[in-house]
């Protein structure tokens, strides 16, 4: 089992930052790939961004290439999500989801809130 735990959700203007963390616990030595995931009020969720625990290979979606980035320390056991660049249609609760290997991912943190005002 793996535990995820969100932080560094708020309100920011667009054209504003932010910074996502999500700290894992448990068996974090079987994790292949930590992801983050949005949903925005009445849509479907969809995928964010993706790092592979052990050679850092990153994948992003097109609505976020050139304003996000993904990270990771694995010492830490933890991914961060540094958002720039903020617009309002990136509003949304934000996950940090995990998988064993490159099937679905089984273990989702509780999610943390953005909101970006226009």
């Amino acid at each position: 089992q793996v535990q995820l735990v969100e932080s560094g959700g708020g309100l920011v203007q667009a054209g504003g930052s932010l910074r996502l963390s999500c700290a894992a616990s448990g068996r974090t030595f079987s994790i292949y790939e930590m992801g983050w995931f949005r949903r925005a009020p009445g849509k479907e969720r969809e995928f964010v961004a993706a790092i592979t625990r052990s050679s850092g290979s990153t994948s992003y979606a097109d609505s976020v290439k050139g304003r996000f980035t993904i990270s990771r320390d694995n010492a830490k056991n933890t991914v961060y999500l540094q958002m720039n660049s903020l617009k309002p249609e990136d509003t949304a609760v934000y996950y940090c989801a995990a998988r064993f290997g490159r099937s679905r991912y089984d273990y989702w943190g509780q999610g943390t809130q953005v909101t970006v005002s226009s």
